[in-house]
């Protein structure tokens, strides 16, 4: 990721296995540039090692990635409430964020379909994701608005007459990441989920900075098969199953 630029790359390599051997070359997502390098590089580098080894591994947590989980597991518990001032601004926010030249006429309007809402009233998609996916769609369109550009307006590719609907992918995209890495566990239970503890204990954003890349890398698995809207399950799917290729 390129923090100055708005905008991060990203390299999938989905369904390909990870290579065995001393060093890491081969990743589900490898961000070759910027500042979230470690990111990306360090989950996928420490689950290939941890097949080299019989031994069992040890997920017990220190107590500062403890706090830093359940910073994260408070989050993920707060439900979107549309009474809720702060819940309010934010979705404005994602809005000017999103179209800064273009006013809101309302929280509840036909416009944020233009954003890929199922309706006229995003918090009926917030369901599945809370007010957490939210965060995660404004950290994406604050810290790296080039690339959140990229992928609302569909501008890198060959792209479909009929795309995926965007806001609504981002909210599955959260509740897809809280799923693969069992976030709502009292500690972890893979090895990918206890990396990333460590990096989250390092980088408090670490859970929104997995966020952008795997936006990044299921819109390059969407390219990649040529989907269409009615696909859209079919390439969430795939993307669960290259995470689950690591977990193993």
């Amino acid at each position: 990721m390129d923090d100055r630029g708005g905008s991060f790359v990203a390299v999938r390599r989905i369904s390909q296995g990870l290579e065995r051997g001393n060093t890491c070359h081969s990743t589900s997502a490898e961000v070759v540039a910027g500042s979230t390098a470690w990111l990306g590089r360090g989950l996928s580098c420490v689950c290939a090692q941890s097949r080299e080894s019989d031994a069992r591994p040890s997920f017990d947590l220190t107590p500062s990635q403890e706090e830093c989980l359940q910073r994260l597991q408070n989050r993920i518990d707060i439900a979107y409430d549309s009474s809720i001032p702060e819940h309010q601004e934010a979705l404005r926010a994602l809005w000017n964020a999103a179209f800064p030249e273009e006013e809101l006429r309302g929280l509840i309007s036909e416009q944020w379909k233009e954003m890929g809402w199922q309706g006229k009233d995003p918090s009926t998609d917030f369901r599945g994701g809370g007010f957490i996916s939210l965060e995660n769609l404004l950290f994406f369109a604050t810290n790296f608005p080039k690339s959140f550009k990229d992928l609302l307006w569909k501008l890198e590719g060959d792209r479909s007459v009929w795309e995926y609907p965007f806001a609504v992918a981002g909210v599955n995209i959260t509740f897809m990441l809280i799923q693969m890495l069992d976030l709502e566990a009292v500690k972890p239970r893979t090895m990918v989920g206890a990396v990333f503890l460590k990096f989250l204990s390092e980088n408090e954003s670490a859970f929104d900075l997995l966020y952008c890349i795997t936006f990044k890398l299921m819109d390059h698995q969407w390219l990649a098969m040529r989907a269409s809207y009615m696909d859209f399950n079919v390439c969430i799917l795939q993307l669960e199953g290259s995470f689950l290729d690591i977990r193993q």
